[in-house]
């Protein structure tokens, strides 16, 4: 009874004390939920497989790529309709002058979902295919949240001297994306309870295994990066197409723009998030800190405030389009809540929670505190003019 119970602390100890919890499978990405199956699945695959059904590696990052902009373009569209569900439009929910932002219901939306395919399900999809797991978490719930659009959003108050508006705005938002990825991690343990209990999951290790040998066989990941290229052939002819049907008159113009320009910032996200978990220097000094996400949330707020200055010194209708259009896709997509709000959840769940504060607030000033330099500055100094 006593072995059975400093076994069970050990392995409590031993999951408390990781710096990737299971809400962040981070070997090949310590960075963002469910990437690091890459590198974890690949190498299970390799013993179950032989070498030649593997995709080369050029085709394996291809098809990565492809996933990637094809559920990047999706989640664009689902964040524009969301933000037109909930905003002054059609529910009266959000607004841009109140600290019910915007881009609010797209973010705790997406944490939620975060914390069924990001956390309780990772390993099922992932077993399904890789790409599809990292396609699903850091390509569609990546581009389905924004922290740049977040961020851009208080700095605008701030510009009207809403300060308390602000600091509620970062404080109410952050507690309710983090209740987001916490019910939907519950109501996702919830759902997988109930098909254990009527028998609706998996059978044995061994059916579990030749499923993976099969839907990870050569031919099969070539089909599907072919399907799949075809779908975001379509899906940049249609958007290329509808852009220029309305750029001059139509008011949805910007939007064919994001999702041309949305899976880029994918992709630098994606590439980015290899920092995460090495720390600085050869020490890896704060290795537990997500450098990764950090620099993709805080360049992309920086970046946002400095084309929302430019617009407001161009003041035209088609540098207005073009630009709303780059922040609303380039730029939020490179910027994500759903994979920030995990990496709180997983640090607040270790034996170190401090480091979840810690990151958050460097996240969050630093973005802001640099976008008042950027946007908020110039805009007084405009008014004074």
């Amino acid at each position: 009874m006593e072995h059975g119970v400093g076994v069970n602390k050990l392995q409590l100890h031993l999951g408390a004390s990781n710096s990737v919890s299971s809400i962040l499978p981070l070997t090949s990405e310590q960075m963002s939920p469910l990437l690091s199956n890459e590198r974890e699945d690949s190498e299970d695959i390799q013993q179950l497989q032989e070498p030649s059904k593997e995709l080369p590696k050029l085709l394996d990052n291809a098809s990565y790529l492809i996933h990637l902009a094809v559920f990047g373009i999706l989640g664009v569209l689902t964040r524009y309709t969301l933000d037109k569900l909930f905003g002054p439009s059609v529910g009266h929910v959000t607004s841009d002058q109140t600290i019910l932002y915007l881009d609010l219901p797209s973010n705790m939306v997406g944490s939620f979902l975060m914390g069924w395919f990001g956390v309780v399900f990772k390993e099922d999809i992932s077993n399904v295919s890789k790409y599809l797991a990292v396609a699903l978490t850091t390509g569609y719930l990546g581009s389905l949240t924004t922290f740049s659009g977040w961020n851009q959003k208080m700095l605008e108050l701030s510009v009207t001297g809403n300060w308390l508006f602000v600091v509620l705005g970062f404080l109410i938002g952050l507690f309710l994306v983090a209740f987001s990825i916490i019910f939907g991690i519950e109501t996702a343990k919830g759902f997988r309870w109930l098909l254990t209990r009527l028998n609706v999951t998996s059978g044995s290790e061994t059916s579990r295994d030749k499923t993976k040998a099969k839907v990870e066989a050569f031919k099969h990941h070539l089909v599907v990066m072919l399907v799949f290229l075809l779908i975001l052939g379509l899906l940049w002819g249609v958007s290329g197409v509808l852009m220029i049907a309305e750029f001059k008159n139509g008011e949805n113009a910007y939007l064919w723009i994001a999702c041309i320009v949305g899976p880029l910032g994918v992709w630098i996200r994606w590439l980015l998030s290899r920092l995460n978990g090495h720390g600085l220097g050869s020490r890896g000094l704060l290795s537990w800190m997500r450098f990764g996400t950090l620099t993709a949330n805080v360049s992309a707020a920086c970046i946002m405030a400095a084309l929302a200055t430019t617009k407001i010194y161009v003041n035209t209708r088609d540098c207005d389009t073009i630009v709303k259009g780059i922040q609303f896709g380039l730029f939020g997509c490179l910027s994500t809540v759903s994979t920030f709000v995990a990496e709180f959840n997983e640090m607040r769940e270790s034996e170190h929670p401090w480091r979840a504060y810690v990151y958050t607030i460097i996240t969050i000033c630093s973005s802001f505190f640099l976008g008042i330099l950027i946007y908020s500055v110039p805009i007084w100094r405009m008014d004074e003019i």
